[in-house]
């Protein structure tokens, strides 16, 4: 559907209203009427932007949440320059789950969605992707420094932490603790740098060799 700014802004309007009211209020209590309350739209603006009604809009959410998950780590996550860049992304991904506790919008909207249905898979398959492939992009500059082993599969790499950071994730969601989180990130970073560079003690604070 080609849209007016206008048209766009309102679409976005209802969009984030959407989503505001899911972590307001829970998914499974989202009513169409709270949104267009919340948004000032009537039930003809919502079902014109969405004619598929609450799933479609739900799906909307979902993308809107997955592009959220990237942009709440940056600038840090596009300039993995350094081992102190690096940190900073640790701790911001740290702390955005930390806030968030329990409460994972993203997954609230796929989960109603269904994980199974092609639509929600793509939403994840994208967001999973754009995450994995600023990871390999930091590796890579890494490599060039000579910081990070040239033998090591990037992509891989870079897939590996993320899993973790998903396990970690998915622990948080579960139990409400942020140490297996904290500890994916810091394994894997330490994992990047060798044996023989600094490793991380728990929650992220480095330690030096030893001189010997």
């Amino acid at each position: 559907m080609l849209l007016t700014r206008k048209g766009a802004a309102t679409k976005q309007r209802i969009i984030e209203g959407a989503a505001e009211e899911i972590r307001d209020q829970g998914v499974f209590s989202l009513r169409l009427e709270d949104v267009m309350a919340r948004t000032a739209t009537s039930k003809s603006q919502l079902f014109h932007y969405f004619p598929g009604g609450k799933d479609e809009l739900l799906l909307a959410v979902a993308r809107y949440e997955a592009a959220r998950v990237i942009d709440d780590q940056q600038p840090e996550l596009g300039s993995l320059t350094s081992w102190d860049a690096w940190w900073q992304w640790r701790d911001k991904v740290v702390a955005r789950y930390r806030a968030q506790g329990e409460n994972c919008p993203l997954h609230t909207a796929v989960s109603q969605l269904g994980t199974a249905t092609d639509a929600a898979r793509a939403v994840a398959r994208e967001l999973l992707q754009r995450w994995q492939d600023q990871l390999a992009a930091g590796i890579r500059h890494m490599q060039h420094l000579g910081e990070v082993p040239t033998e090591l599969d990037a992509d891989r790499e870079a897939a590996a932490l993320l899993a973790g950071v998903q396990g970690g994730v998915m622990i948080l969601l579960t139990t409400g603790g942020i140490e297996h989180l904290e500890a994916a990130l810091d394994r894997g970073i330490a994992h990047l740098r060798g044996p023989a560079c600094p490793q991380p003690r728990p929650g992220g604070r480095r330690t030096e060799p030893a001189t010997l």
